[in-house]
C-alpha cells in the first residue's frame, strides 16, 4: 500500500483552476490522473455513478459536470479531441465518494472536499468553519465508512467501534478504515483473528 504524507497545500489544491467567471473548477482528466485511474474509461464509470448521484438530488448537472473538449498534441504534429469535464467542488466531493477506496488519495479527498464544500457554504453566509464544525464534518465521513468497515469486519468476523477523535485523527483515521475496509474484502480475510491482524497492519502503514 502507498503511504500518505499529509502537506500543507492539499494535492487537490494544486490541481484547481478558475474559470473565466472566477469559479473554481477542477478538469476530470486531471482528477482521474491525481487518484491514480491509469485508464479513462474506468474514471468515466465513476463520473457516471457521480452525475446519478446528482440528478437525485435535483443538482444542476450541466452546472457541476459541465462538458467541455480539449486539443491534444499527438506524435508529428497531429491534433485529437479528447473529452473532459469541468467538474464544480461539489462535483467532485461527489465523485469521490464514488471513487474506488483501494486508491491512496481517495479518503484525503473525502476530507479535503467535505471541508471545503462546509467552508464554502459558511463562506456565503460570511461565516467561518471552526474547529468543532470541522470535527463534525470529518466525524460523519466517519460514520459513513465505519459502516461499510463495520460490514467487511462482520463477514470477517469482527466488530469495531466508533472513537471519539479530534479532527486532525478523524482525518487519518477515515484513510485508515478506507484501507481496512478494502484489504478485508479484497483479501477475503475470514476470521477475529485475522481481521484484527490486517487492521493493526492497514494502521501501521498509515502511521
Amino acid at each position: 500500500m502507498t503511504e500518505i504524507t499529509l502537506k500543507s497545500k492539499s494535492p487537490f489544491e494544486e490541481i484547481k483552476v478558475i474559470d473565466e467567471n472566477g469559479i473554481e473548477r477542477w478538469y476530470a482528466r486531471d482528477l482521474s490522473e491525481l487518484l491514480q485511474y491509469g485508464q479513462w474509461r474506468n474514471f468515466e464509470n465513476v463520473l457516471e455513478k457521480a452525475i446519478v448521484s446528482a440528478k437525485t438530488i435535483g443538482a444542476d448537472v450541466n452546472y457541476h459536470f459541465a462538458d467541455i473538449s480539449k486539443m491534444i498534441h499527438l506524435a508529428k504534429g497531429a491534433n485529437r479531441e479528447i473529452k473532459d469535464f469541468a467538474l464544480s467542488r461539489y462535483a467532485c466531493y461527489l465523485v469521490i465518494q464514488n471513487a474506488d477506496p483501494a486508491k491512496p488519495l481517495v479518503s484525503i479527498g473525502q476530507t479535503y472536499f467535505a471541508i471545503q464544500t462546509r467552508r464554502q457554504e459558511l463562506s456565503d453566509r460570511n461565516m467561518e468553519i471552526t474547529e468543532n464544525e470541522k470535527r463534525l464534518l470529518l466525524r460523519n465521513e466517519m460514520k459513513f465508512h465505519n459502516k461499510k468497515l463495520a460490514s467487511a469486519a462482520k463477514e470477517a468476523g469482527v466488530e469495531r467501534p466508533l472513537d471519539y477523535m479530534g479532527s486532525t485523527e478523524l482525518a487519518a483515521n477515515l484513510f485508515r478504515t478506507t484501507q481496512a475496509e478494502d484489504k478485508l474484502r479484497r483479501e477475503k480475510i475470514k476470521g477475529k483473528v485475522q481481521a484484527n491482524y490486517a487492521h493493526h497492519e492497514v494502521g501501521k502503514k498509515v502511521r
